[in-house]
């Protein structure tokens, strides 16, 4: 059967194949046959792909080169609503953070190789996003949840104690193998398997086995969707239930222990020892086990009173040297005509660490939220203080007595805005001015300065590849990346010592994955910054990173460098990583991607505005929308002081409202961004289709990466970031009215 006939000829075959692949191997080989085969039109392929896609269950969108969405299936229409028309980035917003670096990425491997994906953390947890080139000019992306699912209990396959899935009414969702043989076929009802309903966890009950009843005991694990995992344990008094075999409790494959009303054990199996270590029956399961947040003793104590329910606890094994944890399901049994425990136990180790990984994760972005936040209230304030202290300065000469203590004030004002800088810097918020660089031009303008950091004890050792590609990045926060690892460096050898930089040119032909994050394939400038000091300790390497985090003694330091650090490097779209052996040293590895000379944009050349006459400085009429009154009652003063006429808005409503005024004409506008109510750029959009060639000065407290998208649609704007100065604001109204 050819491809075009099997796709059409049974849509649902192609989806479970789409679905099983796990990428887009299975639709890049479906659409180059119907290409290939029937010379199909772009539009034809474009709706069989629609049909295609319709009914698979993670949402998935098609876009035009532009991001923009065309069609999308229908899990994407219950999780997101209708986006037709919309970007791709306003859809994935609610997501995870700034999509439009992770989008663009995907769309330029796409277009290079066919297909990309990429797995994302993000506040639900982690995803993973697809993304096939269709065509020339379309693109199929793909959202699908990388949480784990339960698929019917599919993973016990292979294991030889018999088990089943099944739903709540009675069906029998999934049997294994082992109790496939057990029951001699495969069935579709509990009421096949059982000869009395309903099933009771923790009791025996009677099978309806291939060669007669077998007694068997009973542990149900409630499972996600209303699901139950059925167990078939041996009864103690038919241990030859599954073979003949006495000793098929101590075989099974699966972890068990048997646990007295005392809390002792009296038989733990091959594979429980192998978890625990070797175990004598009469030890407390207190002195193996130590429970996260209620005593082992009073969960066991519930168990065996019938109090507490089946759901199982994760609990930590004693006296390892290593933290090893151990999920544990509890059923209640009878044992020599006694109350008694069945544990069964898995390794939950690996998924603890990444429980803990994803906590440290949405920790860092709650921090990251509250400090970009945080920023910009105080930059509010730092620019009516040092914007009211300008004023003040031009009325005093340096002779009065005043003079000195308004210069005290206004750089202080400066310190703090540069301390509010380093938390955006952090939360990835502040306004970053990229440009091509050459790392090693950049690192010897560096080296002066860097030997004055390090002093006379500490020896600075410069390492370049000759073939260094250039990097795109804002020069001067790189800067202050390499000062803050230098001088941590420095004070990590208060004996002295050497400090390496080296820089390298590296090809990842597989991605590399570390400390949660992942370093997708391609080209990259490395560059090394190592030292000969003391070390951070394992339990610091995970917490080096966070804002006031600081390993040094109380008044040495702030615990903002390194986080300064992480977030320039994050903005810039590279990797940090830390290796560090305790009385060895410490290695800070940087990631950059390479940047092709060819690469320039011919986007990024400012467009030329169309001319007009330009007025003489002083000359012009300001709208000043502005929601904070200190910065709004600065900033009118300081543009009148410069012959400027200023009507000032408390808000976009009050601001669109004055314009209604025909006969009233207005150069520039100044606006805040983010207002109660309407933003600066939507009023700002609206208010230009009546004045086409007013221009534009957005402010704000946060970074312009948060407002490049909807910019770019606003002809004739600039971004003045506050905390701005007198000189600053004038300049840059008088820059944008020439």
């Amino acid at each position: 059967m050819g491809a075009g006939a099997w796709f059409m000829g049974d849509g649902i075959v192609a989806l479970a194949v789409f679905a099983a692949a796990g990428t887009f191997a299975a639709l890049a080989g479906l659409t180059s046959a119907l290409a290939s085969r029937h010379g199909r039109a772009d539009s034809d392929l474009q709706e069989q792909i629609a049909e295609f896609i319709e009914h698979d269950a993670s949402p998935s969108f098609m876009t035009n080169e532009e991001g923009e969405i065309g069609t999308q299936n229908r899990a994407a229409l219950d999780r997101f609503g209708s986006k037709g028309g919309q970007t791709l980035t306003r859809a994935l917003a609610e997501v995870f953070a700034s999509p439009a670096a992770v989008l663009h990425r995907l769309q330029n491997r796409a277009e290079a190789l066919g297909s990309a994906r990429e797995d994302l953390v993000t506040r639900r947890g982690h995803v993973r996003l697809a993304v096939h080139r269709i065509g020339d000019t379309r693109f199929l992306w793909r959202l699908e949840d990388m949480a784990e699912r339960s698929n019917g209990g599919r993973g016990a396959e292979t294991i030889s104690l018999p088990m089943l899935t099944a739903s709540k009414t009675g069906t029998v969702l999934f049997m294994n193998e082992a109790l496939r043989k057990l029951v001699g076929q495969r069935v579709k009802t509990l009421d096949r398997v059982f000869t009395e309903l309903p099933v009771q966890s923790g009791e025996e009950m009677e099978v309806a086995g291939a060669d007669g009843p077998v007694r068997t005991l009973i542990s149900v694990i409630d499972g996600t969707g209303g699901r139950q995992e059925i167990y078939f344990l041996p009864a103690p008094e038919h241990g030859r239930a599954y073979a003949g075999d006495p000793t098929a409790f101590d075989t099974l494959p699966v972890a068990l222990l048997k646990i007295r009303m005392d809390g002792t054990l009296s038989e733990s199996n091959r594979a429980a020892r192998a978890l625990l270590g070797e175990v004598e029956p009469g030890t407390s399961v207190s002195e193996l086990l130590e429970g996260l947040g209620r005593p082992v003793n009073d969960w066991l104590a519930d168990a065996l009173s019938g109090r507490a329910d089946c759901r199982p606890e994760v609990l930590r094994v004693r006296g390892k040297d290593q933290d090893v944890y151990l999920q544990v399901t509890l059923t209640r049994t009878v044992e020599d005509g006694r109350p008694a425990l069945l544990a069964i136990l898995s390794d939950a180790t690996q998924l603890k660490t990444l429980e803990a990984q994803f906590v440290q994760s949405q920790k860092m972005q709650a921090i990251g939220q509250l400090a970009g936040g945080v920023a910009h209230d105080f930059n509010n304030l730092l620019t009516a203080i040092s914007g009211h202290c300008d004023l003040l300065l031009l009325r005093h000469d340096k002779g009065d007595p005043d003079y000195a203590d308004l210069v005290q004030i206004n750089q202080n004002a400066n310190r703090a805005a540069s301390l509010v800088g380093q938390l955006l810097a952090f939360s990835r918020k502040q306004t970053l001015k990229p440009e091509v660089i050459d790392l090693r031009d950049t690192l010897s303008d560096l080296t002066h300065l860097l030997n004055r950091l390090v002093g006379e004890r500490v020896r600075l050792a410069l390492n370049h590849d000759p073939d260094l590609s250039p990097i795109r990045a804002d020069k001067r926060q790189l800067e202050q990346v390499i000062m803050n690892l230098v001088v941590n460096a420095r004070d990590a050898m208060p004996t002295g010592g050497e400090i390496r930089i080296e820089t390298e040119s590296l090809t990842l032909t597989e991605a590399l994955s570390r400390d949660r994050a992942r370093v997708t394939p391609g080209d990259y400038v490395v560059v090394r910054v190592t030292d000969e000091g003391t070390g951070i300790a394992q339990e610091s390497l995970q917490k080096i990173f966070e804002p006031f985090y600081t390993t040094k003694r109380q008044g040495e330091g702030t615990g903002l460098g390194l986080s300064t650090a992480y977030g320039i490097i994050k903005q810039t779209g590279g990797f940090i990583f830390c290796d560090s052996v305790p009385g060895q040293g410490t290695t800070f590895t940087l990631y950059f991607p390479a940047h092709s000379r060819g690469e320039e944009a011919e986007s990024e050349a400012p467009t030329r505005p169309a001319p007009r006459r330009a007025p003489r400085v002083g000359e012009g009429v300001v709208l000043l929308v502005e929601d904070e009154a200190p910065v709004r009652a600065f900033a009118s003063r300081a543009l009148r002081m410069r012959g400027y006429t200023v009507i000032e808005a408390e808000n976009a409503e009050e601001a669109l409202k004055t314009l209604e005024d025909a006969a009233l004409s207005v150069d520039v506008f100044v606006t805040d961004v983010i207002m109660p109510g309407m933003d600066g750029p939507s009023w700002v959009r609206e208010a230009l289709k009546d004045r086409p060639d007013t221009r534009v000065v957005f402010v704000s407290g946060y970074s312009e990466e948060s407002l490049t998208e909807t910019r770019d649609r606003i002809p004739n704007s600039v971004f003045l970031p506050k905390p701005f100065s007198l000189s600053e604001l004038t300049a840059t109204v008088q820059g944008q009215l020439h």
